[in-house]
């Protein structure tokens, strides 16, 4: 078979490539073997959208195909698949390493040689997604993908939601274990979202036993973008593909090893350019790494936005319950945790004190010495709380007026830390309180709480004026 004249018929750029099966049934060998002139081009024009791409910008018939991409673990997959179990393969994909988005078809073809295997791989570059591209998938895995978005978009209860998805994941992959891990880089930090296990002993909790057995666990973490290399994901099937993941993170292999980890798939949750976090399988089906690879190449780029959707009104969320200048809960806070605790969704624990705080002199300071120094009053009568009520629920109310929730304290310890803040200075442009509060040791009314320590602060102000005449307000 005139292998160059296949490849020349073909309109979109298409290249033939072989696949060695050696004498132990591991594969490898994979080459280029020609290409017709819209394949070469994508290699070789600079005007290409491929050409800042490749390794090396000049096509040599039969070379290696890791001249011209990174060693790829699910390429060569899909080669093999293609060229030696005859299975056409087709996906839509955005490799990291790429700006471009890949339409790629791999069709088996009967040229076989002895232990050389043979496929037709022909793509499309698109420069950005192109949605109806990313539906044309398997009626099975579009219909997996389907479910999870519908999961995912019609539910009250995301966490709950995301843990039914992640164990749908452990049922698709059938592996011993399937976790989704939030990162945050800036943070430096990490925290596991759901996980599912195949059985209780394997059900163990995955933070855990990675806080207590490394010293950070985040350090292996962010190896995990070079050990992908620039693919849309890491999948270890074998024994080969684990010493390509020893060779490019030892330390990482070395623990995977450590736990009997034989198979994994890890998958990186991509929202734009930024990664938050990442769902791996651990010892999964192999039989199956086609299908998972087909559902979780879609199903990723649903559950990253949903993520990144969370986080967002998350942020909003904080962003409209916390005082900008102090750092406290605002007034809006305050009043959802109210209506909640009357509402009975919010049940206050006995032992509970409800405190009012109002600065004295902060007009005069704003009247003489401007915003500035009646906002870094603020500050510090905000500190000041935090540091003397660390644990409890604390709002600022309004203007220089404060509301602290403290639950599970004593009467004693909570007289104790009244008696701390009258100890503050009462001198003009230093930080004073009046002080009012509310205590019960059973079920609280929360409404009649505050306002009778409302009372007894402005009664304890008042006794304040009357001492300190020049600092009333005028």
């Amino acid at each position: 078979m005139d292998l160059q004249q296949l490849a020349d018929s073909f309109e979109p750029m298409t290249c033939i490539m072989s696949v060695q099966v050696f004498d132990d049934g591991s594969y490898g060998n994979i080459r280029i073997v020609c290409g017709n002139k819209p394949y070469v081009a994508s290699i070789e024009s600079p005007d290409n959208i491929a050409f800042s791409g490749m390794l090396k910008n000049k096509f040599i018939p039969d070379s290696p195909y890791e001249k011209y991409i990174p060693k790829d673990l699910n390429f060569e997959d899909a080669c093999y698949r293609c060229a030696v179990l005859k299975k056409p393969f087709h996906t839509y994909i955005h490799p990291e390493r790429y700006d471009f988005w890949v339409d790629m078809y791999m069709m088996p073809i009967a040229a076989d040689e002895g232990n050389t295997y043979y496929l037709a791989y022909s793509q499309e570059l698109t420069a950005g997604a192109i949605s109806s591209r990313m539906s044309n998938v398997d009626a099975a895995v579009a219909s997996a993908v389907l479910e999870t978005c519908i999961k995912l978009r019609g539910t009250n209860d995301f966490k709950h939601t995301m843990d039914e998805v992640i164990s749908d994941i452990r049922d698709l992959c059938e592996a011993d274990k399937v976790c989704l891990i939030l990162t945050d880089a800036q943070k430096r930090s990490f925290s596991v979202l759901s996980e599912a296990a195949s059985s209780p002993e394997r059900n163990y909790p995955v933070e855990k036993y990675l806080r207590d057995t490394y010293e950070d666990f985040y350090d292996i973490i962010e190896t995990w973008e070079d050990t992908i290399a620039g693919s849309t994901c890491l999948i270890i099937q074998n024994e080969n593909d684990m010493k390509v993941v020893s060779e490019r993170n030892p330390v990482w292999c070395d623990s995977l090893k450590k736990v009997d980890v034989h198979t994994i798939v890890l998958y990186p949750l991509k929202y734009g350019k930024a990664t938050l976090g990442y769902i791996w399988a651990l010892n999964f089906d192999t039989e199956k790494t086609a299908q998972i690879r087909a559902t979780l190449e879609s199903t990723t780029y649903f559950i990253a936005s949903e993520i990144a959707n969370q986080q967002l009104m998350d942020k909003l969320k904080e962003i409209s319950s916390f005082d900008i200048l102090t750092g406290v809960m605002n007034r809006n806070a305050m009043n959802q945790k109210v209506d909640s605790v009357i509402a009975g969704t919010d049940k206050l624990p006995p032992q509970t004190a409800v405190i009012f705080v109002d600065l004295n002199g902060l007009k005069q300071i704003n009247d003489n010495g401007g915003h500035a120094n009646s906002d870094r009053l603020l500050k510090q009568a905000a500190d000041i709380l935090k540091e003397t009520f660390g644990g409890s629920d604390i709002y600022r109310a309004g203007g220089d007026e404060f509301m602290v929730l403290a639950t599970e304290i004593s009467e004693k310890a909570l007289e104790e830390k009244i008696k701390q803040l009258r100890l503050y200075q009462t001198q003009p442009g230093s930080v004073s309180f009046s002080l009012g509060y509310c205590y019960s040791e059973g079920e609280i009314d929360i409404r009649q709480a505050m306002s009778t320590a409302d009372k007894l602060m402005y009664k304890d102000k008042q006794l304040f004026h009357e001492k300190y005449p020049e600092r009333k307000r005028k």
